[in-house]
């Protein structure tokens, strides 16, 4: 179990650099920097997790420390992975927004696709 401590803590430390090392990077129009970003919070939270994997496998029985090990590490990839999605999902809405991808309503169109099929019948 010390190995895994060892791991669990190396990792949480890694990941909370990085987390804060982004946090402390200005503010860009760049997308990829602005998914980077909106990271951080949930790296930083990911490293909590880590941490506590750790320190449980340090001090508990075997038994235990392999169950909460594993529960922490896989809560702290499905965190990240998850704020990694949510996170390129809000840029990817915000960038589609701000460049005018989204398309016009035609003249005389009430907005609604359902408001110009109907009246054509």
């Amino acid at each position: 179990m010390l190995i895994a401590a060892v791991l669990c803590l190396g990792a949480a430390v890694a990941t909370a650099a990085l987390g804060l090392w982004l946090l402390t990077r200005p503010h860009t129009a760049d997308p990829v920097r602005q998914v980077l970003r909106a990271v951080a919070p949930t790296q930083l939270a990911a490293a909590v997790m880590l941490t506590a994997g750790g320190l449980v496998a340090l001090s508990a029985r075997p038994q235990t420390g392999v169950l909460v090990v594993a529960v922490c590490v896989v809560g702290a990839v499905a965190t990240v992975a998850a704020g990694c999605w949510q996170s390129a999902k809000a840029v990817a809405a915000s960038a589609a927004q701000s460049t005018g991808a989204r398309r016009e309503a035609p003249v005389g169109c009430g907005g609604a696709c359902a408001t110009c099929t109907l009246s054509c019948s």
